[in-house]
């Protein structure tokens, strides 16, 4: 995941006393499952990233992983704004235009085709639901 994740998280508890060490143990319990669903997911389904598969399309950054579907990035970033945003509304002015960034990224990286980063968001969604009905 990605490390302004983990700070969040390390922050929510910081700013918030104890009304942020909940949804900071949320976070980081969801992201560990997060983490598990999309190596799992990117192991069966073995999809090439865009800049090994098509002519032309070059890597803006080193991948962490081989394959591209889902995209996991964009999984976290649309699961861990939805979980903050749940407890602390006041930070989606700060939280989803970065989440926004994060997924326009991976396609432009040339890492993801544009359905990685919709499942990615898709997967994030439920994940953040799952944990918000489990809690």
């Amino acid at each position: 995941m990605c490390r302004l994740g983990y700070a969040l998280m390390a922050l929510l508890p910081l700013i918030y006393g104890s009304a942020g060490l909940l949804p900071a143990i949320r976070m980081a319990l969801t992201a560990l499952v997060g983490v598990g669903l999309y190596k799992l997911l990117k192991a069966r389904l073995i999809r090439e990233r865009p800049y090994i598969s098509l002519a032309g399309v070059r890597a803006g950054t080193r991948p962490l992983d081989r394959y591209s579907f889902p995209s996991g990035h964009t999984l976290h970033a649309v699961c861990m704004s939805l979980l903050a945003t749940h407890d602390f509304p006041e930070l989606r002015w700060i939280l989803w235009p970065f989440t926004l960034l994060v997924a326009g990224s991976r396609p432009v990286l040339g890492l993801h085709y544009p359905s990685d980063v919709l499942a990615g968001a898709g997967l994030g969604a439920l994940l953040a639901a799952a944990s918000l009905a489990l809690t």
